[in-house]
């Protein structure tokens, strides 16, 4: 029988399925890539009006104060002085269940920051893990296909989870992190944030440098067990809900500490893996964390509806001396997040009241859609440049230009030495101790053995061995003991 040919939506053939076009080996992604936005832009608009991904959100507003002098490495301004305290707005979700979904499960935990800067509101969209399951975004809505309800049976199959999985090796690391210790935190307040991709930080002599953001939480790391959350869930399914609310009407404000790895932007090209990989963590050994300053949440939003659901957080939302990286992640969502909030608020939904700019105002040329509060008059142009005094560019860059050298096209991302997608899963199992490596097992075991097809369990083994020839034949056993029972 021959085979059957994946196609765009206009019947066109598809030559590569796995890779973004970018431009050159390791360079930034193309607008050309019809494929790559055709897939994103029609995933963006699968579900109304719910959010596809990260649906089940709380939120709070706060404060972000510096305390540490990082004016070495970037102009920012809200970053630009030890002291200062920019107004913030955070929404903390599940991933792959919906709205009506219960907090305390298995499932990364989304941690979107936006700051309102004097600049201009600058958004960190990132998660409670350093990595993620996938590098590039073109298999993202394959990705969340695999994890959410099965269009037949309605509910979440183990069959479709671990086939994807078994067929992306990159996914080992974050399965590691999922299944392990952490996979479940007892709450929101206890919980590391991570920016989880990589950005880019520019100083005012124009020097770039690359960055991870850490955020620790001041309460501690609190997870939760398979059974302590089951049980939990039969409680409270609003769990995380109920605890970040309550926790700041009482006046026990939850708190972070933010911290950050450096990179000199000449180092990435050689460090021994690639800075730009989405499945990857710069070891603290090779790039220490320095210190920026202290997240405070102090305010409980008024309507959840207004001030969480309608929250919009884009990654492309910089201000000067943030821009960034090659990370292909990245580069995808830099585009996919804006595109989604347009489809779900409008167009007009960076002028609602939580996503509008609070220490500044936006003037720009947008004017008219769907629900606009801000139209103009004949005394306002909608043009420009204009002879009428309306807003003009500054031609200062945001940012530090990236160079890019090579062909157009699919490629794989560039080989670093210490580039495979099993070596820091590895790491991350021989860091656990034997109680947790018990519990990692444990939780792999428990999915992978519900699976139907034999083929799809040992492409899965396959991955852990990798890793870790003890991990791998220790999965292995418990899987045989649960299909053996």
């Amino acid at each position: 029988m021959s085979k059957r040919v994946l196609t765009t939506e206009s019947g066109a053939p598809v030559a590569d399925n796995q890779n973004s076009a970018t431009a050159g080996v390791g360079g930034p992604l193309l607008l050309q890539d019809q494929h790559l936005l055709e897939k994103l832009a029609r995933f963006n608009r699968e579900r109304i009006p719910e959010r596809v991904v990260h649906a089940r959100g709380s939120g709070a507003y706060g404060y972000f104060e510096v305390t540490d002098d990082v004016t070495a490495y970037t102009k920012a301004d809200f970053l630009g002085e030890v002291g200062k305290k920019t107004e913030t707005f955070i929404r903390f979700s599940t991933v792959a269940d919906s709205l009506g979904g219960a907090d305390a499960v298995r499932d990364p935990r989304g941690f979107a920051l936006k700051f309102y800067t004097e600049e201009g509101n600058y958004d960190l969209v990132g998660n409670n893990t350093p990595v993620f399951f996938i590098k590039d975004p073109i298999k993202f809505p394959d990705f969340i296909h695999s994890q959410k309800r099965d269009p037949f049976t309605g509910k979440q199959e183990a069959d479709n989870v671990w086939d994807f999985w078994a067929h992306a090796p990159e996914a080992t690391h974050q399965i590691t992190w999922l299944m392990g210790d952490r996979g479940i935190p007892a709450s929101y307040r206890h919980m590391n944030g991570y920016g989880s991709h990589t950005y880019q930080w520019t100083n005012e002599a124009g020097e770039a440098f690359f960055v991870k953001y850490h955020f620790k939480t001041n309460q501690g790391i609190r997870s939760l067990s398979a059974d302590q959350a089951a049980e939990l869930v039969g409680k409270d399914a609003n769990s995380h809900q109920t605890d970040l609310l309550q926790a700041i009407e009482r006046g026990v404000n939850p708190s972070w500490t933010l911290y950050v790895q450096v990179m000199p932007a000449a180092e990435a090209a050689e460090y021994r893996f690639n800075p730009f990989d989405l499945t990857k963590v710069w070891p603290h050994s090779d790039y220490p964390l320095q210190r920026v300053g202290r997240l405070v949440l102090d305010r409980n939003p008024e309507n959840v509806f207004a001030e969480v659901e309608q929250a919009a957080f884009s990654p492309n939302n910089f201000v000067p001396g943030i821009g960034p990286s090659p990370d292909k992640m990245l580069q995808g969502r830099l585009f996919a997040y804006a595109d989604a909030h347009r489809y779900r608020l409008g167009v007009n939904h960076t002028l609602l009241p939580v996503n509008a700019p609070k220490a500044t105002t936006a003037e720009n040329y947008g004017r008219d859609g769907f629900m606009a509060t801000r139209n103009g008059s004949r005394h306002d142009k909608n043009y420009e440049p204009n002879s009428y005094q309306g807003p003009a560019q500054t031609d200062a860059a945001l940012s530090a230009p990236l160079a890019i050298h090579g062909w157009t096209g699919t490629h794989e991302a560039p080989a670093h030495t210490k580039d495979d997608d099993f070596f820091q899963a590895g790491e991350l199992y021989r860091l656990m101790s034997e109680d947790e490596k018990k519990r990692l097992i444990a939780n792999i075991a428990g999915g992978l053995s519900q699976v139907s097809r034999e083929d799809v369990i040992e492409k899965n083994l396959a991955h852990f061995a990798a890793a870790d020839a003890e991990y791998g034949k220790r999965v292995a056993e418990a899987v045989r003991a649960l299909r053996e029972d």
